[in-house]
């Protein structure tokens, strides 16, 4: 038996690294799965890999509200109704002083990293209401300090927390756990735009310094951050709800 056979989840940013080893791993504990991109070739490319009669996929912009409604009503087609909701999309931006920083990359920031995780909420909310279920937001150990250069990132990753928290109030009530997870660097595309971003032509002396600040001395895999999306998806965790989970080799232990 899964842990979580009989589930459906709906996961954004799907055909990221993140939400392509969270896909693969919610389908291996039995569960059907929803991902939902904006690419629709990564989209494709990601239901050829993981390959399972249990995957669907969706294209949509979750900066649009009607493509967020549009991706929740695929959702209620397929499934009737929604257990696991891994709000996941994001995007880091640029590494730039704050008052360099390009105005248009700053909206695109908090249209992806704070509308789009609120208005996944407000669509799938309702889908989990008879039944109860989880919603695992991706925050960042950049929502738990602050970060030069990076301000719009570290911005939206604080609202991330402030949303869940809400959120974990008023969907208590239907039993909807509500909880974010905060990862260190993670080991795939976005940490190589912002070791570039950091070190232009040093990525990985930049890579280096960044090891250095976590005490376990290595990134996080993606692997990694999909086992912990998946306990907080399944009944395992049914009396967390309103956590922040660091998933940082003690990054943020000091």
């Amino acid at each position: 038996m899964g842990q979580l056979n009989n589930k459906s989840a709906v996961i954004t940013g799907g055909s990221g690294s993140i939400g392509k080893a969270t896909a693969k791993r919610m389908l291996s504990e039995g569960a059907k799965v929803l991902i939902v991109d904006r690419d629709e070739d990564a989209l494709k490319e990601a239901k050829r890999e993981l390959n399972h009669k249990d995957l669907h996929i969706y294209t949509a912009d979750v900066t649009d509200e009607k493509q967020v409604k549009n991706y929740a009503k695929k959702a209620k087609d397929l499934f009737g109704n929604v257990d696991i909701f891994f709000n996941n999309a994001g995007v880091e931006g640029v590494v730039k002083p704050l008052e360099e920083y390009p105005l248009e990359t700053y909206h695109q920031v908090m249209n992806v990293n704070v509308h789009g995780i609120y208005y996944g909420l407000r669509h799938i909310f309702p889908l989990m209401k008879e039944n109860g279920g989880s919603v695992i937001i991706t925050s960042s150990v950049a929502g738990l300090t602050g970060t030069p250069n990076v301000l719009p990132y570290v911005a939206s990753k604080h609202a991330n927390i402030g949303m869940m928290r809400s959120a974990a109030m008023e969907g208590a009530p239907y039993k909807i756990r509500v909880n974010t997870i905060n990862p260190s660097p993670v080991d795939n595309r976005m940490m190589r735009s912002l070791e570039e971003g950091f070190a232009p032509g040093q990525g990985e002396e930049a890579k280096k310094n960044f090891e250095q600040a976590i005490p376990l001395g290595r990134y996080a895999k993606n692997d990694e951050i999909a086992a912990l999306a998946v306990f907080l998806s399944s009944d395992d965790s049914q009396f967390i709800t309103g956590v922040v989970h660091p998933i940082d080799g003690g990054m943020t232990a000091g």
